[in-house]
């Protein structure tokens, strides 16, 4: 009995127990370097460069860092880095990086300006270290090394918001790009062949994002981006009365979803649109700019002819219908539109868009009725959709005025399926002589043809 005890007693008192095994080892600090690196990469840089004063094991594990994110208006202990310094700390980082390969590396530029030459040294070293993920923010101007961009196989996500020259070649792939964004980069052609296209070959591209750049006047530039689902660009920058005889041209067989933002004075050309489903076409023109307006219409009826197959369309206009108002004459017919919003349009715009779109469930207009026939609903023919779809018209800018209210008789008389009409007064009836009460009770007792539909009116600030 008192030997079992004596044998009990043993273990207790002269072994250490498991916690305090636990906190003797420093299980953390054991870990390879570039484990160690992976996880300083998701601290704040400058902490993880801070993370050398631990101990002497840890003085190099900072230099495996695989992430990197340089951000000049970020404060460090309350206070912002002046220039030098943060140059300083950003070449001290990279001259001593020890990872052959960066995943990603993210440069955010908006408190000072720098030299030219030092920025592109940057971007250069981190191409050259294979990364993956590179986002540039930088409004003044750099040179940026086509070359080197070109050759860089590794990236998989490119962003580039920046002041730069990019010379194309004619031919360029990066085998690995899914996301491609780029804002402010001015493209040209380093080939004095103009007559042949310039070619892109990103062969699983996803995402395609180019806004406010200056495309080429002389080249067509063709897209070979098989896998595309999303294309957006936005186009503002031209200064000619004339249109480019030039397009980009997109060949893809998955794009689902397309943008554009413009004055269409350079054509997108989409090689196979027929999977299109969501789009958005946003069309400015400036007013000195009238002698375009024969052309505008034709340029706009093709590029909705390219995506006829969407089912959700976002269409707005500019300072364009004054000057164009025949801009819908030659509208293609479609079979699969069930949401569409617009801002600028006429009433006889309006229907031809309604009896071409005989699935129609949703209709937003953003702005009243530009002016029409005050006649123009009274004699006309219903669309189909009013009698077998279309369920919801949401009026934001609503006037008020006879075309206005003429257009809300017409779709209460004859949409047979409406479930809801949503009306917003324009803000400048708030200093109009209009009493919005009365006009409320006029349109409270039109005639409707659907037995539940629901008008719900919101005040000027939209509550």
């Amino acid at each position: 009995m008192e030997s079992n005890e004596l044998n009990m007693e043993i273990p207790t008192k002269h072994l250490p127990t498991d916690e305090a095994v636990v906190e003797e080892i420093d299980m953390f600090s054991t870990l390879h370097e570039n484990i160690l690196g992976h996880i300083l990469s998701f601290i704040p840089i400058i902490d993880a460069v801070h993370t050398s004063v631990l101990s002497r094991r840890w003085i190099e594990v900072w230099k495996f860092i695989t992430s990197l994110k340089f951000d000049d208006s970020l404060l460090h202990y309350q206070k912002k880095l002046q220039k030098q310094q943060f140059v300083n700390f950003v070449e001290k980082v990279l001259f001593q990086l020890t990872n052959s390969s960066i995943q990603s590396f993210s440069l955010c530029l908006t408190s000072y300006q720098y030299n030219a030459s030092l920025i592109a040294s940057w971007i250069s070293f981190i191409l050259e270290r294979r990364v993956q993920k590179l986002h540039i923010q930088y409004a003044d101007k750099v040179f940026l090394s086509s070359n080197l961009l070109f050759s860089c196989d590794s990236l998989v996500e490119l962003v580039l918001q920046m002041n730069c020259t990019l010379s194309l070649p004619i031919f360029a792939s990066l085998p690995n790009l899914q996301k491609l964004s780029i804002s402010g980069i001015k493209l040209v052609s380093d080939s004095s062949d103009c007559s042949k296209d310039i070619s892109l070959n990103f062969p699983i591209l996803k995402v395609f994002e180019a806004r406010g750049c200056e495309w080429l006047t002389t080249q067509n530039i063709s897209l070979q981006v098989p896998l595309l689902e999303r294309f957006s660009i936005a186009i503002w920058n031209r200064h000619s009365n004339e249109s480019s005889e030039y397009a980009i041209k997109v060949y893809s067989q998955r794009l689902t979803d397309f943008t554009y933002e413009g004055d269409l004075e350079q054509d997108i050309i989409l090689c196979d649109s027929s999977l299109i489903r969501n789009a958005s076409i946003v069309i400015v023109v400036d007013e000195d700019k009238e002698i375009r307006m024969e052309k505008l219409g034709f340029q706009v009826c093709n590029l909705l002819r390219q995506i006829n197959d969407m089912e959700r369309l976002k269409l707005l206009f500019y300072k364009v219908l004054r000057h164009a108002r025949d801009i819908f004459a030659n509208l293609p017919f479609f079979g699969r539109l069930t949401y569409l919003e617009l801002n600028e349009v006429n009433g006889e715009a309006l229907l031809q868009l309604l009896n071409n779109s005989p699935v129609l469930d949703t209709l937003v207009l953003l702005n009243g009725l530009a002016d029409s026939d005050k006649d123009v609903f009274t004699s006309a023919m219903v669309p189909q959709c009013f009698l077998s779809s279309f369920q919801v018209f949401q009026f934001n800018g609503f006037n008020a005025n006879e075309h206005d209210l003429c257009l809300i008789k017409f779709i209460l008389e004859n949409a047979t399926m409406l479930e809801k009409m949503k009306i917003s007064p324009a803000f400048w009836l708030r200093y109009a002589d209009i009493d919005l009460e009365k006009v409320k009770e006029k349109i409270l007792s039109l005639e409707k043809c659907s037995n539940f539909c629901m008008i719900e009116f919101f005040d000027i600030s939209g509550s």
